[in-house]
């Protein structure tokens, strides 16, 4: 698929989701294809190539009721992991995603002497700007509501001291490999230990599934450290790939995310609907 069919595939999928807060509970699924002004048939194409799913793979009747279902309630096929079922190893949405940490020294000197290459990339989600070193990634952010410009400068403010250079060549296999699925990809993890070590639990939670902010803390072994998990969580810098979109409130609210709750509700959407598959 074409980084411009993939960006225009998912803005139809986010102006969907803009019809459905603005329609309410009344509004169905024929009225949203009848505000998109789009038929079903181009609506249902639509969100298979969104999927990255070819159509005859699906049923027959995984159709325009079934997108509905997964962009309206989302959360109707997932389910919430406890504590216990947290899986123990590294793999997420059919990748297997390795890891590494900076030294915490270094994460004090604020990136100083660290090479980090950043470039922009076309994914399910919209354009998003993608940032590694010779490690792995260590920080991607999508652009849709915050805009390129914002997205690039929330990513660096992270690590003021480091260097940053435009370097797609080394990135663009690890990002074809991160939506493509079934292949290696590399992280690269620069936080502060506590950050790090939520992080990594956060790559336990399998997609198709979710947990909430308190389960989490009682996963890193802090139970009464509810907000300051909470917090790791907003600060994590590679999204999608450590997954805290799929952190909800205990109440099963959204909650917050970084970098739109309308993007939180499209990814949930999509790894909802392809973990069913």
């Amino acid at each position: 698929m074409t980084g411009q069919r993939q960006n225009y595939n998912y803005d139809v999928i986010a102006r969907a989701l803009r019809e459905i807060d603005a329609g309410g509970p009344a509004l169905t699924p024929d009225d949203l294809v009848t505000r998109m002004g789009m038929s079903k048939v181009y609506f249902q194409q639509v969100f298979m190539q969104w999927l990255g799913v070819p159509p005859k793979r699906c049923k027959q009747d995984m159709i325009l009721d079934h997108a509905w279902r997964f962009l309206v309630e989302p959360l109707t096929a997932l389910e919430t992991v406890p504590t216990a079922g947290l899986s123990k190893g590294g793999r997420s949405h059919d990748l297997f995603l390795r890891w590494s940490a900076m030294n915490p020294d270094e994460y004090t000197r604020g990136g100083e002497g660290l090479v980090i290459r950043q470039g922009w990339f076309e994914t399910p989600f919209g354009k998003t700007v993608v940032m590694g070193t010779e490690c792995g990634i260590c920080g991607m952010g999508f652009a849709a509501e915050m805009g390129e410009a914002e997205a690039v400068l929330d990513l660096r403010r992270r690590w003021p001291q480091a260097t940053f250079v435009e370097d797609t060549a080394l990135l663009e296999p690890w990002i074809g490999a991160a939506f493509g699925g079934g292949e290696d990809v590399p992280l690269y993890l620069i936080g502060t230990p506590f950050q790090i070590k939520v992080w990594e639990t956060l790559l336990r939670v399998q997609s198709g599934y979710v947990t909430s902010y308190s389960q989490l803390a009682e996963a890193v072994g802090m139970p009464k450290a509810v907000r300051a998990v909470a917090t790791a969580v907003g600060r994590n810098p590679v999204s999608f790939l450590i997954p805290c979109h799929r952190v909800l409130r205990k109440s099963g609210a959204l909650g917050g995310y970084h970098w739109g709750l309308s993007v939180k509700r499209a990814i949930l959407a999509w790894e909802a609907v392809r973990t069913q598959m």
